[in-house]
């Protein structure tokens, strides 16, 4: 009996464990056209990525929620979310290696959403000289610049 308890559980564990990997992975809804262009290229996931490198900047579209929390970061709030301009620690090592505090993030808010979602805004430096958006909550990163007004570009 006891060992049957034993195999309940670890049924039970990794059963919500690939559910709640299920639903970190919520599909994100297609940027309209009048999204806020933003320069950009996704970050590299993973090994044999140097976390030293330059990332190149490419063309994407940020959801129309990332102007008003460019505008936000700019104007040094105030902010939604009480976690909002705090600390990125960039455990996942997704973006290049930087000294404790030099990211921060921001909730980029997600229409119907009862939580703060997936889709944040991290920067780096202060005043800050790198954006990166990710929708995926923290699995990947795309590198984005931001005009003087505030704007993605």
């Amino acid at each position: 009996m006891r060992r049957n308890l034993w195999l309940i559980v670890a049924v039970v564990l990794i059963g919500l464990w690939v559910w709640s990997q299920r639903g970190m992975q919520a599909p994100q809804p297609a940027a309209p056209t009048h999204a806020p262009a933003a320069q950009s290229q996704p970050a590299a996931r993973g090994a044999g990525r140097s976390h030293d490198e330059t990332l190149p900047i490419a063309s994407i579209a940020l959801p129309p929620e990332a102007a008003d929390t460019l505008r936000r970061i700019a104007a040094g709030g105030p902010f939604e979310h009480r976690q909002d301009g705090g600390v990125f620690q960039n455990r996942e090592q997704r973006l290049p290696r930087q000294p404790r505090g030099y990211y921060r993030e921001y909730t980029v808010e997600t229409p119907r959403s009862d939580d703060r979602g997936a889709r944040r805004i991290v920067t780096g430096g202060d005043p800050p000289s790198e954006y990166y958006y990710t929708g995926d909550h923290y699995r990947s990163f795309t590198r984005f610049d931001v005009r003087a007004d505030g704007g993605a570009r």
